[in-house]
């Protein structure tokens, strides 16, 4: 498994997304999920402290790492409300709370990488960075970052860290994928001016980028999408984007390749990401997403990439 860098953090090129833990899994499941991941050499893992119900995730992932703890790459996120009525936000109360009942559930003395999961618009984000800063000195935490954030908030929160002479934020996590391409429009341009690493999530457009949803085709029972709210599942599954992910696999197909691999080598081909970002339920899952990012995609094939997906758009994509 090839490594990038998040800040100081080395981190494999594939990350096991944890939001499952808790929710759709259990703790023994849980347990085969996290080693699968790690004997197929994924060392990053990425929570939150709402996932699962608030905080069974992070115990969950906790107790599946044990003892080897130290040989992986922990992230986590806070900042949304908890079930519990702790209320979100990024106030310095707020950041302190959150990392000590991280710290707990998770079973460490630090967290690798700590994560805004939302932008804040009542605190002012260099309170924030104070904050994330003396976690940083105390050593509960090495490195930060922040999720979701558009152009305009990533520049402002860099201006604010050098105003006040503060750790800064060396990674951004907002959607992306071959289906969801809207971050390269504004985002990536900022992600580049400041030097950022990108983390990628919904990379496989919650399942969609699997090849399982077809069109004029049932969905399965136990399929991510099927139990949503027919609002929220439409904004994955509609005709023009399964029409999409035809043509993307035909495309795989013609190089020998699946459209697993073609979205997880098409993300991991853009060198501003550090890590593909994909959650897993069974163990085969999670071996399958280890090994889909070896494609190198040569210039032609970014090309006809996007030619395939403007389409889902109606856009011209930004020059690489």
């Amino acid at each position: 498994m090839h490594k990038r860098t998040i800040g100081s953090l080395d981190v494999s090129v594939v990350g096991l997304g944890c939001n499952n833990f808790g929710g759709r899994i259990d703790g023994a499941a849980t347990d085969r999920v996290v080693h699968a991941a790690m004997e197929a050499g994924i060392t990053f893992f990425d929570t939150a402290e709402v996932y699962g119900g608030g905080g069974s995730s992070e115990e969950l992932l906790g107790r599946a790492l044990g003892d080897r703890r130290d040989e992986v790459v922990i992230a986590t996120k806070f900042g949304m409300e908890l079930p519990d009525a702790v209320d979100g936000g990024a106030s310095p109360e707020r950041v302190r709370a959150g990392v000590v009942g991280s710290l707990r559930r998770l079973g460490t003395d630090c967290i690798d990488l700590y994560q805004l999961h939302v932008p804040d618009p009542d605190v002012p984000i260099a309170e924030t960075l104070g904050a994330l800063d003396e976690l940083v000195r105390e050593g509960k935490v090495r490195q930060v970052g922040h999720s979701n954030f558009d152009a305009a908030q990533i520049d402002e929160a860099e201006r604010a860290a050098v105003d006040a002479g503060t750790i800064r934020f060396v990674c951004t996590q907002n959607e992306w994928s071959l289906l969801a391409r809207d971050v390269e429009d504004d985002v990536l341009p900022a992600v580049d001016r400041h030097g950022l690493a990108f983390l990628p999530y919904f990379p496989l457009s919650s399942g969609v980028l699997t090849g399982k949803y077809q069109r004029d085709q049932p969905l399965g029972s136990d399929w991510r999408l099927t139990n949503l709210p027919p609002e929220r599942r439409e904004r994955f599954l509609d005709d023009a984007r399964l029409r999409v992910v035809e043509d993307l696999t035909a495309f795989a197909e013609d190089h020998g390749r699946t459209l697993l691999d073609l979205a997880f080598s098409w993300l991991a081909s853009h060198a501003a990401v550090a890590s593909v970002i994909a959650g897993a339920t069974r163990p085969e899952q999670v071996r399958a997403n280890a090994n889909a990012a070896g494609w190198t995609l040569s210039d032609d094939d970014l090309d006809e990439v996007d030619r395939i997906t403007r389409t889902t758009t109606g856009r011209e994509r930004p020059s690489r």
